[in-house]
């Protein structure tokens, strides 16, 4: 009788540490959760704006959370988990975004405003980050998308629903940090909600309109050995009921026989005001 009542005392003890553990993984990016909080807005379903005036006025906070980044080896960094890692980069890009923007706040009406002909926002060293000075490309590309040879990325194309450019045509900046333990969900819904937005995507009589994003990165989207156009297609269609794809447009996706033409992007600030 009593290896009766412990066994089930140990199980949930067991359950009680995992929880914990997975807790303290995430509690790095709590601070950070709190400015996404207090400063982004949601203005609809698929769209949130941020209050770069406040932000710019309540800095500390985010600069902790920056501090805290940049403390990470990359030592401790490679024995995380592939969820821990991805959430923490797609957490500094975005943070280390917002940082960028409210630096130039008070001269800029859109992101690519900052730097010059040679020097776009992008490829500027804003990040300390695994015991490097880094790029917002450096981030995005070579450490997520694994185009350094140093990272040897996530082959996850959901990220571009995740990532935040500071602009009107981005998918939105989410309201809440990512985490190692929701990423799975996080992911999902950014993707659900992106696609949904008929301002961006959407079926016309002429066919497929979507966002400039499928353009860029055709790769990350389309399937190995298909064509653009027919991967593209296979894409959408895993996402049928978000965009409201009839059963017929589906199969005219998969066989290639719908037009797909992209939008022009806005690149004005996701400012509200």
């Amino acid at each position: 009788m009593a290896s009766q009542i412990k066994k089930p005392l140990m199980i949930a003890m067991l359950l009680w540490l995992t929880a914990a553990s997975v807790s303290a993984e995430d509690s790095i990016h709590r601070p950070y959760n709190a400015v996404l909080q207090q400063y982004v807005e949601t203005t609809s379903p698929h769209s949130t704006v941020v209050d770069y005036a406040a932000l710019a006025n309540d800095q500390e906070p985010l600069n902790q959370y920056l501090s805290t980044l940049k403390a990470i080896s990359k030592e401790e960094y490679e024995q995380w988990s592939r969820e821990r890692q991805l959430a923490f980069l797609i957490n500094a890009y975005n943070a280390h975004t917002l940082a960028l923007i409210i630096k130039h706040y008070d001269d800029i009406d859109s992101i690519k405003d900052i730097g010059g002909f040679f020097s776009s926002a992008w490829n500027q060293p804003v990040a300390l980050l695994l015991g490097e000075k880094r790029t917002l490309d450096d981030i995005e590309h070579g450490m997520i998308r694994g185009q350094s040879r140093a990272f040897p990325g996530f082959n996850e194309p959901r990220i571009h629903f995740a990532v935040n450019c500071a602009s009107v045509g981005c998918p939105a900046l989410r309201e809440e940090a990512y985490t190692a333990q929701k990423l799975e969900q996080q992911l999902s819904e950014q993707t659900q909600r992106f696609l949904s937005d008929e301002s961006r995507n959407r079926m016309t009589k002429d066919g497929l309109r979507v966002s400039k994003i499928f353009d860029w990165y055709k790769e990350d989207f389309t399937a190995q050995k298909r064509s653009e156009k027919t991967g593209l297609g296979d894409f959408f269609s895993q996402y049928a009921s978000a965009m409201k794809l009839t059963d017929a447009q589906q199969t005219q996706l998969s066989n290639n026989a719908v037009d797909i033409g992209f939008l022009e992007y806005d690149w004005s600030l996701n400012d509200t005001e």
